[in-house]
């Protein structure tokens, strides 16, 4: 669950060489602008961004005074901020499932445990699949996670018009930042950005239970490391917009560790204990029926005699003695 909770979200986020691709995979100082879809994107997305940062720029000192940086970091933050409550809330969601899903992990064990099992049929297999959906069902939770891509779906379109906003435009692209080129790629950024997504993967793992950690480091990782990727090989004017979102995701992300977390676990806590889960099948479900103790059946038994064996022998001699009587 806690693998594929992030790997919608890492589909959408691979959509971005797409709109990126068909622009260019140099970082260079400008580019042509395209034609095409990528051309029509561009013109409802990319150039309004440019006449927005060329507007805030001028507040600034434009390009001469790093005011296209401060531009794109201010563009940031603001649709960071606009998207937080909105994160804040997919993220108490993804919480509030893992913590159902914690709470009926024993019971889906034991049903795992028996899918695992060798030579198990074809029914068997849908049985247990029932038996699973029942145990989600009767407990109101979903076997679908929560996912969080939401938030990434919507930011897409803006980190690419900004891609474009800066690559296209002469005198954006031809503009520093603090003596960074903007049209060019930038190691210095891509090592803050990245250092602020790993610093927020940090703390994302501390609200996982320790047994659950490395299992989550792998998945943990694939934000700094996607971050690296985007910073490294586009514009600084792209890097920029990691960095200045790894700002809010890093307070955002202990905001949910420390904050929002806990007082789900302790509110879920004292549900369980007022209203327990319902039990669907616990460790005796599928113990094999205890075979029926075994009869002894005597000779008479068999030959329709109801009659002790002892007690039919002393009636054979007593007839016996009757005869030579007689």
């Amino acid at each position: 669950m806690h693998k594929s909770k992030r790997w919608l979200a890492l589909s959408g986020v691979a959509l971005i060489p797409l709109f990126l691709a068909a622009c260019s995979r140099q970082a260079s100082t400008q580019l042509k602008p395209p034609t095409g879809f990528f051309g029509a994107f561009y013109n409802v997305i990319g150039k309004p961004l440019q006449h927005l940062m060329v507007w805030i720029a001028g507040f600034f000192g434009g390009s001469t005074a790093s005011g296209f940086g401060i531009a794109i970091i201010i563009i940031t933050l603001a649709v960071r901020l606009i998207l937080l409550p909105l994160m804040l809330n997919q993220q108490k969601n993804m919480t509030e499932s893992q913590e159902k899903q914690r709470v009926l992990k024993p019971q889906l064990d034991i049903i795992q445990k028996q899918m695992k099992k060798p030579g198990i049929t074809q029914e068997e297999t849908l049985r247990l699949n029932a038996m699973m959906q029942d145990v989600y069902k009767k407990n109101g939770t979903s076997m679908i996670p929560s996912m969080g891509c939401l938030t990434m779906l919507i930011q897409l379109p803006i980190f690419s018009g900004l891609y474009q906003a800066v690559a296209y435009s002469p005198e954006i692209s031809s503009s520093k930042f603090f003596g960074i080129a903007l049209g060019q790629s930038s190691m210095l950024i891509t090592i803050a950005a990245t250092l602020l997504y790993f610093a927020q993967s940090m703390i994302m793992l501390q609200a996982y239970p320790k047994a659950q950690r490395k299992q989550m480091q792998t998945s943990a990782m694939l934000n700094p490391i996607m971050t690296f990727f985007f910073c490294m090989f586009y514009n600084a004017g792209l890097g920029l917009y990691f960095l200045a979102g790894g700002i809010i995701v890093l307070i955002q992300q202990a905001i949910v560790t420390y904050v929002i977390t806990p007082n789900i676990r302790k509110r879920m806590d004292a549900e369980i204990a007022e209203n327990p889960p319902v039990i669907v099948v616990d460790e005796h479900t599928f113990d094999e029926p205890e075979p029926e103790a075994e009869t002894t059946t005597t000779v008479d038994e068999l030959t329709g005699n109801d009659q002790p064996a002892p007690t039919a022998k002393r009636n054979r001699n007593a007839g016996k003695q009757r005869h030579h009587k007689d």
